[in-house]
């Protein structure tokens, strides 16, 4: 469970720190006074996305500290390369070039590997959430969910991957024959001139460095010369290598005289050799540069004509090359397509039956979830006063060719009767805002049962809710809080009345900003608050008297259930 978050900088909130509560958490306060920014905090925390624009005004960076306790067996740590240990302590820091700093118990993490730990932490249902009850697309995602056809559903997709690629290779192949004999010619034209060419591997860099090379033979050769004619000399001159064994000879000559000249005589050797060393490199590289003009002349062709290819092939030979050898695979595929085509064929009827068994297996699945979704969201929704609803799943064969597509072979769509009598319609159709926040919150209830999850947090959910309404939700939050923490933003009294911990969200001024304090509530505060959300801005004796009639009504109902 979340049991403490530390809030910096976010919005209008400077410093906040909540300690949470095991079971039923809200948060109350006018509207604007930074409810939703505690949301936004926990979100981002948990790895959501989030903007530099969070930034309070005036501030470099924000950051969002959260400590959970009391956690299940999280694999997801150890694959990971974290420990688990009795709490985990999750830090972001978000800066003002848009940068994250993200930390798991000290230790650096990226925000995608703070999204996915999230994920197992805590579940945020916001205000949108009742608009994805509208969208049919999601309703599918609801169900797989609840029945748990993950595994089946990766199984089918596997075998539907299978099959469309079948179908694309059959495709590529299948052509007019006009079509075909013009593709014909224009390999055979592009392989002729690819193979006239006669490319070698590299080719075009070897050409370009000959280039260079002999573009400076002329003053590469007269360093050359000058060099060879110091070391080796001429006819008129001796060079070095003659005047180094010279110096030998004479040291050698009085070497019987003194120890010191006989090493100075080695030292002269190897010198000489150094020296008719240099003077044999030097003549290999003379050998080298010696070109005619004409030899230039055809290098330069050639490299046109390589230039002229690369238009139109490639950047390099070896691209030219990679094409000249993708042009003839794709000549002999066309030729022999007839062929391949009847292959592929075949190979697609298994296919095609391979993923309809596989599909026909899924389908089986959700429909037996649908039938348990069923009853578990109607058994829900009569606890949250809408006893007379209807609400089934409605499947109908999908629109994709051979009646798959990526999701299966259904259509699914959620559908409901809010009065007796009337039929079944789309839930999109038929429901009001209040029917929608509650047959979200039993939808989320149900799914999150046994989903490894222990935290709920609602986000103004009860949008559209009054009256005895509000206190079946206030009842059905306070269940769900005695097997998960459930924390929720309310301005309804009878669901914040129902809660454990009260905490009420307040804005106000200082030295010219605006400041937002969170602060937990005792008995006394509570009644005041409940009075004002019962009032508004007008609290009177009367309303108090309300406001505490409320709590023990509450306290009562939490008795009964614990």
């Amino acid at each position: 469970m979340l049991s403490l978050l530390h809030i910096e900088n976010i919005a209008i909130i400077e410093s906040a720190d909540i300690a949470f509560e095991p079971g039923f958490n809200v948060l109350t306060g006018e509207t604007g006074a930074g409810k939703s920014i505690v949301i936004d905090a926990i979100s981002a925390v948990l790895g959501q996305r989030t903007s530099r624009e969070l930034i309070r005004t005036g501030a470099k960076s924000a950051l969002v500290t959260a400590v959970f306790t009391d956690l299940p067996p999280l694999t997801w740590l150890a694959e990971n390369g974290f420990a688990q240990g009795e709490e985990l302590l999750l830090q972001r820091e978000i800066q003002g070039d848009g940068r994250n700093a993200c930390r798991l118990d000290g230790r650096p993490l990226t925000v995608a590997q703070l999204r996915e730990l999230g994920r197992r932490l805590l579940d945020i249902h916001g205000q949108h959430d009742g608009q994805q009850l509208l969208d049919p697309a999601c309703h599918l995602t609801y169900l797989d969910s609840f029945g748990k056809t993950a595994s089946l559903l990766a199984d089918y997709r596997k075998a539907y991957d299978a099959m469309a690629a079948l179908k694309k290779r059959i495709a590529s192949l299948e052509m007019d024959e006009a079509e075909r004999s013009r593709r014909v010619d224009t390999l055979n034209y592009q392989i002729k001139e690819l193979e006239r060419a006669d490319l070698k591997p590299g080719e075009d860099q070897e050409l370009d460095s000959r280039k260079a090379l002999l573009r400076s033979a002329g003053k590469l050769m007269d360093g050359i010369q000058a060099a060879r004619f110091a070391l080796s000399g001429s006819e008129d001159s001796q060079g070095a290598c003659d005047l180094i064994a010279d110096a030998e000879g004479a040291v050698r000559s009085i070497a019987r005289y003194s120890p010191q000249t006989a090493e100075l005589g080695e030292k002269l050797a190897a010198l000489g050799a150094a020296a008719e060393e240099a003077a044999e490199c030097l003549e290999d590289l003379s050998r080298e540069l010696d070109f005619s003009p004409e030899e230039l002349d055809q290098l330069e062709g050639r490299l046109d004509v390589i230039y002229r290819l690369k238009k139109k092939y490639g950047a390099t030979v070896d691209d030219m090359l990679d094409y000249l050898e993708r042009c003839r695979q794709e000549l002999d595929q066309i030729q022999d397509a007839d062929d391949t085509i009847a292959r592929l064929e075949g190979e697609l009827a298994k296919a095609r039956k391979t993923a309809r068994q596989k599909g026909e297996a899924l389908t089986a699945a959700r429909t037996e979830a649908a039938a348990a979704l069923q009853q578990r969201v109607q058994e829900e929704l009569r606890q949250l006063d809408m006893p007379k609803v209807r609400f089934e799943t409605e499947f109908l064969p999908s629109a994709g060719e051979d009646g798959m597509d990526p999701t299966g072979m259904d259509q699914v769509q959620f559908l409901m009767s809010a009065n007796v009598g009337e039929a079944l319609k789309p839930i999109q159709k038929v429901a009001s805002g209040g029917e929608l926040a509650r047959i979200m919150l039993a939808l989320k209830n149900v799914l999150a049962e046994d989903d490894g999850i222990g935290s709920l947090v609602f986000d103004e959910v009860d949008t559209g809710v009054s009256g005895r309404a509000a206190q079946k939700v206030a009842q059905k939050m306070a269940d769900v809080a005695r097997h998960k923490q459930v924390l929720c933003v309310t301005h309804l009294p009878q669901i914040a009345a129902m809660a454990d911990a009260h905490f009420s969200v307040e804005k106000g001024e200082r030295g010219g900003r605006t400041y937002t304090r969170v602060e937990r509530l005792d008995r006394h505060g509570r009644e005041e608050e409940l009075a004002r959300l019962m009032g508004g801005g007008s609290v009177s004796g009367a309303l108090r008297q309300s406001a505490g009639e409320l709590l023990t009504r509450a306290e009562e109902y939490r008795k009964t259930k614990s």
